[in-house]
């Protein structure tokens, strides 16, 4: 497979032809096209992705990695299912970009560590606390000071995902791997809807009670698309420390999410 070769910006309206001919005859011109047309969705998936690995991390490596899952995504989106492209080849640049990273595992043992120390840390202190806890409450409930638990929480910020084939025994290669825990997008499970609507309300809970700057760090960021340098910005704080409040205010949800009986109210 080599790359696209660059070329022109094919018009928005020559988008749809290029899908008949492609999904039509295979017309490698019209794939070269869609290729060319889509592949800003590659930088920009693999900006959001790389915010938190080591400078070791290029970008350029990202966004070879991504190309890959596009490329992907165009071979096998079918147009006639009524979903957008965009939404559907996101996930796919994605995954290629986090299942070269998983596999070129350039995450040091120690750093996975201290992820699953401060996790389990901070899942215990707001258990006792009933409330989010602060830097500094967190820190000492550790034993080490603030400056150290934020450069902890920098080194762990993308920690926050899962090769698709990961065993959940890693021993045992009879497990089953991650991928094939997750439900099909497109069944019709028996009370999805429900289940949905209540994730949602433990969900918006969950967030509502951080506190307020945290709170505003995740809405930036997952509701209005904000990267963390325009987030820092808003906030008056450097990048890293956005990186930081991000990194500890998903633990917290996290913890909260798995909570056994958390009403959604309270």
């Amino acid at each position: 497979m080599t790359d696209p070769i660059p070329g022109p910006e094919p018009a928005p309206h020559a988008i749809e032809e290029y899908w008949r001919r492609f999904k039509e005859s295979g017309d490698p011109a019209a794939r070269q096209g869609l290729i060319i047309h889509y592949s800003p969705l590659v930088k920009f998936v693999a900006g959001r992705v790389g915010v938190g690995l080591p400078r070791s991390v290029e970008q350029a490596d990202l966004i070879s990695y991504g190309m890959f899952g596009l490329i992907d995504a165009i071979d096998k989106f079918e147009p006639d299912r009524n979903i957008k492209f965009e939404t559907y080849a996101v996930n796919r640049i994605r995954g290629a970009i986090l299942d070269e990273l998983r596999a070129l595992d350039w995450v040091p043992r120690s750093v996975r560590a201290r992820a699953r120390e401060i996790q389990r840390s901070l899942a215990e202190l707001e258990h006792r606390l009933q409330r989010s806890a602060t830097d500094e409450e967190l820190a000492e409930h550790m034993g080490i000071s603030v400056d150290l638990l934020r450069v902890r929480l920098g080194e762990i910020a993308g920690l926050g995902f899962v090769a698709l084939d990961e065993l959940i025994e890693p021993g045992d290669r009879s497990s089953a791997s991650i991928g094939d825990l997750l439900a099909d997008p497109r069944a019709e499970a028996p009370g999805g809807s429900f289940e949905e609507h209540e994730t949602r309300l433990v969900l918006t809970d969950a967030i509502n009670r951080l506190p307020e700057r945290d709170r505003l760090v995740i809405t930036l960021y997952y509701f209005e698309g904000l990267t963390l340098a325009e987030i820092g910005h808003v906030l008056g704080v450097t990048e890293s420390r956005v990186c930081q409040i991000h990194t500890k205010s998903v633990m917290s949800l996290r913890n909260r999410m798995m909570e056994p009986g958390q009403p959604a109210g309270g």
